[in-house]
C-alpha cells in the first residue's frame, strides 16, 4: 500500500519530532523550573533517595503538561490542524508555532535577562518583542527559568533550616554532639511537610509561578 505524499511528509515530521521532544523539553517550557524546585524539595526534607528521580522526572512531566496545555492547544489550532488539512505548508506550520512558544517564553522571561542575550549576540536593540530572534530568546528564558527555580527553592529551604538549626542547638546543649543532627531533624521535617500539605502547596505555587 502506497502512502500518499501528506502521510509521508506527516510521518517525517513525526520521527523528527520525536527526536527534538527531549531538547524542547527543557528548553522551551517550564520543566526545567519544577524538575528544580522538586529536588530542592527532596533535599530540604533530607530524603535523599525518597522520592526517586523516576517519580521526580514523572512529576514534573505532568506537571509541566498541565502549565503548558493552553500553548500546546494553541499550537494545535493554528498550526497542526491546518497543516492536517493540507491548508499551510510544513514551513508556515513551524512559523505558525512558534508563535504561541514564543508569547509563554516572553512571559516568564525576565527583562535583565534578555538583556543579557541580547547584548551578548551584539545584534541592533530590538524595540519590539517581534524584532527579538527566537535564538536570542530560548538562552534567556532557560536563565531566568534557573533563576526563578532557585528563588523558589531558597524559600523552600528556609523553614527546614530552622529546624536543623533547632535539633542541632539542642543536641548540643544536651552534649550529645556525636548524635547527627540529620538523624533526628528528618522525622520532624517529614512531618512538618505531612502536617502543611506539602505537595499540594507546592504543585500550586509551581502552577501560579507561570500565571
Amino acid at each position: 500500500m502506497k502512502l500518499g505524499s501528506s502521510s509521508a511528509v506527516q510521518i517525517l515530521l513525526l520521527v523528527g519530532g520525536l527526536s527534538l521532544i527531549p531538547a524542547l523539553l527543557f528548553t522551551v517550557t517550564g520543566f526545567t523550573r519544577i524538575l528544580i524546585v522538586l529536588g530542592f524539595i527532596r533535599t530540604a526534607v533530607g530524603t535523599t533517595s525518597s522520592p526517586p528521580n523516576q517519580v521526580l522526572v514523572g512529576i514534573a512531566l505532568f506537571l509541566t503538561i498541565f502549565v503548558m496545555m493552553p500553548t500546546l492547544n494553541q499550537i494545535k489550532r493554528v498550526a497542526w490542524v491546518p497543516l492536517e488539512h493540507n491548508q499551510i505548508s510544513t514551513t508556515q506550520a513551524i512559523t505558525r508555532a512558534e508563535q504561541p512558544l514564543r508569547e509563554f517564553m516572553f512571559k516568564q522571561t525576565g527583562n535583565e535577562e534578555l538583556s543579557l542575550f541580547v547584548g551578548l549576540s551584539h545584534i541592533n536593540t530590538p524595540q519590539t518583542e517581534a524584532q527579538v530572534p527566537t535564538w536570542v530568546l530560548v538562552p534567556a528564558f532557560i536563565m531566568s527559568e534557573l533563576k526563578q527555580a532557585f528563588q523558589i527553592g531558597f524559600l523552600i529551604f528556609l523553614p527546614f533550616l530552622i529546624i536543623d538549626l533547632i535539633v542541632s542547638s539542642t543536641l548540643m546543649s544536651m552534649g550529645m554532639m556525636m548524635l547527627p543532627p540529620t538523624f533526628i531533624s528528618m522525622p520532624f521535617k517529614i512531618l512538618l511537610f505531612v502536617l502543611v500539605d506539602g505537595w499540594d502547596l507546592i504543585a500550586r505555587a509551581l502552577v501560579a509561578s507561570f500565571h
